[in-house]
């Protein structure tokens, strides 16, 4: 056998098939999609992602544009690229959708979220809530004698940091409002 020569069912690449090639890796991405704000879109796009079995990490939704009745739809999911690509296809789709961005692959982005925290504890282990609460900068927005209610904004990195150091200390109970997001400035 020569050096050419290529054993039965293994796979042959050109340098001449440039085509893009996606892996199997599943990713996160945050989608901005601009809707009309008119009753039922929440429910088409959420629908859209429970009848393909596609995962939403993160839902936030508002109107941006009162004249215009837009709404904008931040979704934080999950999934091979080509899954993403077809929901950002089927997204497309829909009717009341005007625009879907991919801020995850079109460039820098600026992620927020807030979260609210119930930490329950006494002594040292409040003391130690405190402490922590100023390094994250998070605000005291309620305190009993049993208990604080922090605020926090920040990356959703920064807010399951915190959620991380406070459980051992006493967290009860987290809200959060899901990822608001937007390009960075050119």
């Amino acid at each position: 056998m020569n050096a050419l020569h290529i054993k039965k069912g293994s796979t042959k690449h050109s340098a001449y098939n440039l085509r893009p090639t996606f892996s199997d890796v599943e990713e996160k991405h945050t989608l901005a999609v601009l809707v009309e704000n008119e009753p039922g879109v929440l429910a088409r796009v959420i629908g859209l992602f429970s009848g393909r079995g596609y995962n939403i990490e993160s839902l936030t939704v508002a109107e941006v544009d009162h004249k215009g009745h837009l709404s904008r739809i931040n979704i934080v999911t999950t999934g091979t690229p080509q899954v993403i690509e077809q929901i950002k296809a089927q997204l497309g789709r829909l009717v009341p959708v005007r625009d879907v961005h991919d801020l995850t692959v079109e460039g820098a982005a600026v992620e927020r979220e807030l979260a609210l925290f119930r930490v329950q504890g006494e002594g040292e282990k409040r003391v130690e809530a405190l402490r922590l609460a100023d390094i994250f900068r998070a605000k005291v927005v309620d305190s009993t004698l049993d208990s604080f209610v922090f605020e926090l904004t920040g990356s959703p990195e920064k807010v399951d940091a915190f959620a991380d150091l406070m459980r051992p200390l006493g967290l009860c109970e987290t809200a959060r409002t899901g990822v608001a997001a937007l390009s960075r400035g050119t």
